[in-house]
């Protein structure tokens, strides 16, 4: 009888190490930051993060700081309805620049009636405060910020670095894009972008035209499905304060390597929490990883 306990435990064992053995790793680019104060949290280990795949916990096997560079997009509102919040919006732009340089080119793009590049992807922080300098309110203009984020994830699309973000600075306002939401989810998932969204709510975030409820989609779902984060606010006065602490959650992110069983079919959704209390976490799969 203790034979064949012995000889069955180790049947499992030796099972247990050929599925570990047939795994792949895969990596996630993760940040984490304090609930309270959103003070990013760094020298995180394994145990802090946990991992699941459609439902499914995964085996966290190292955790890094992520040091690969980040192209950061940066799609501001420059419309009709940000003409009072100009100052703010460049201010805030300015601090975030200089808060996340090291970390990658960044580009600036204006939304107001069609998507214009301020500046295109650079370290150069001459070339990218006069890209801010060209941020004013265009009269009677609205925004097409849906299509600024298709357009972008395609250019995001095509660049080689493993990890990119898109930031939002805007206030909530009338819409001129005409793409339903699950074809801008559609393009942001292909680009493979974090979403981070910084917004001032207004009144025009209440309207029930198709438009505003497809970009509101797009700010609810987008953030959380790209392992990006969302901030609201109710006064342009806190943009700043916002972007500076998106910009020191962007700089401290981990790379966090897990195991994936083998498998023919890829999971629809890859989740990562922080699993210490009064901890948050947000993240998402690097960029060109083949599908395992």
């Amino acid at each position: 009888m203790s034979v064949r306990l012995f000889a069955g435990g180790a049947l499992a064992l030796l099972f247990s190490v050929a599925i570990l053995a047939q795994a792949n790793e895969r990596v996630l680019y993760v940040s984490a930051w304090d609930e309270k104060t959103h003070a990013p949290l760094t020298g995180l280990s394994v145990d802090a993060f946990a991992v699941r795949e459609d439902g499914r916990a995964r085996e966290v096997l190292r955790v890094s700081p992520a040091t690969s560079p980040m192209p950061i997009a940066i799609l501001v509102d420059n419309s009709q309805a940000a003409r009072n919040h100009i100052t703010e919006i460049r201010r805030a732009l300015t601090s975030f620049v200089r808060a996340v340089e090291g970390l990658g080119p960044i580009s600036i793009i204006g939304i107001a009636d069609r998507p214009t590049i301020l500046a295109d992807y650079t370290t150069d922080l001459k070339t990218l405060d006069a890209g801010i300098g060209k941020v004013f309110a265009m009269p009677g203009s609205g925004a097409t910020l849906l299509d600024a984020i298709v357009e972008v994830s395609k250019g995001l699309g095509r660049r080689e670095e493993d990890r990119a973000a898109i930031v939002m600075l805007t206030t909530e306002n009338v819409e001129f894009s005409t793409r339903h939401y699950q074809d801008v989810l559609e393009e942001l998932k292909k680009g493979g972008a974090q979403m981070h969204a910084v917004i001032l709510n207004t009144p025009a975030g209440t309207s029930l035209s198709d438009e505003a409820r497809n970009r509101a989609s797009v700010l609810d779902r987008g953030p959380r499905e790209s392992g990006g984060t969302r901030t609201d606010v109710l006064a342009s006065q806190a943009f700043q304060t916002k972007m500076l602490e998106l910009a020191a959650i962007l700089k401290s992110q981990h790379r966090v390597v897990y195991a994936r069983p083998e498998s023919l079919i890829p999971p629809d959704k890859i989740e990562v929490s922080a699993t210490k209390p009064g901890a948050e976490a947000s993240g998402s799969p690097a960029r060109g990883q083949k599908a395992k």
